[in-house]
């Protein structure tokens, strides 16, 4: 519970009024968040954890509710997100943890906008090209949601750039594209034991998953990173994307939220051509050095 001075500064801030279902409710709206953030030099992600541990909903969040209970809420703004990717996958997805409240998340993307991401990329825009994807996107989340604290890396990772963005992390999302680096972010997860949320589009074709720490990953599907990539062939269209990217986030709000994953050892594949939706298991793959 917050301190006897915080506590009586919220309920003062708040005020009552009911939820969009009817139900009696206590909100505390987003000047006021601002206010108690700057009078008790706390950041404002932790003035909205206090007032939910008191039972004050930040009206942000009215519509969240009850999808998540006001605890569950709170422990999404102490929870870190580690997204790699800010392009079409990782625009969509920054769109989502920040909308959710997710109170940290640690980015990187060492690419620039061009005008060929316009057909799918959120954060893209014309007057943006040629601009850092990652300078967008801390613009993009400072203006949604000024409670999470978003730190984006211009840079593209190696391993031990991976290690270091996932440090401290509850969960890892995978918005990178092609396989080249995604063997790397896979090992760098499971190094950290913490869950990967990956995903991927090609055409109207995509997949989403859950890795746990050793366990199969989809890239282990598809052989080695040499070649075109599937995208490339098939094309990314932006419902694709956008359902992959909400897909993803789902699944990393669910776990960040403190529940079980969804997809586990499975993967969901996803063709929009024909509104089809599988979902198979992943068989561990043979370990190192054995034959398969």
């Amino acid at each position: 519970m917050p301190d006897t001075a915080l506590l009586a500064a919220l309920r003062t801030a708040s005020c009552e009024r009911p939820y969009p279902d009817g139900r009696a409710g206590r909100f505390l709206d987003a000047a006021a968040v601002a206010g108690l953030a700057r009078d008790f030099a706390l950041a404002p992600r932790r003035v909205e954890i206090a007032a939910l541990d008191s039972g004050i909903c930040p009206l942000r969040y009215a519509r969240n509710l009850t999808a998540f209970s006001m605890a569950e809420q709170a422990r999404l703004l102490a929870s870190k997100a580690a997204l790699v990717g800010l392009g079409g996958l990782g625009g969509g997805l920054l769109e989502n943890l920040v909308r959710a409240g997710v109170g940290v998340i640690h980015a990187a993307d060492g690419d620039v906008f061009e005008e060929s991401n316009l057909n799918r990329q959120l954060l893209s825009r014309l007057d943006a090209l040629g601009r850092p994807k990652a300078a967008l996107a801390a613009e993009r989340a400072a203006a949604v949601n000024p409670s999470v604290e978003f730190v984006a890396q211009a840079a593209f990772l190696d391993r031990a750039g991976m290690d270091a963005l996932l440090d401290g992390a509850q969960v890892a999302v995978d918005a990178l594209g092609g396989l080249a680096d995604r063997p790397a972010l896979v090992a760098a997860a499971a190094g950290l034991g913490i869950a990967l949320v990956t995903g991927a589009v090609a055409g109207y074709t995509a997949i989403v998953a859950t890795v746990l720490p050793g366990g199969p990953s989809p890239a282990d599907l598809f052989g080695g990173s040499g070649g075109t990539a599937a995208e490339d062939v098939l094309g990314c269209p932006s419902p694709a994307v956008m359902a992959v990217a909400a897909l993803q986030a789902s699944e990393a709000i669910r776990l960040l939220a403190g529940r079980k994953p969804a997809l586990a050892g499975k993967a969901l594949i996803i063709d929009l051509e024909t509104m089809r939706f599988d979902t198979i298991v992943l068989e561990p793959g043979p370990s190192p050095g054995k034959a398969g």
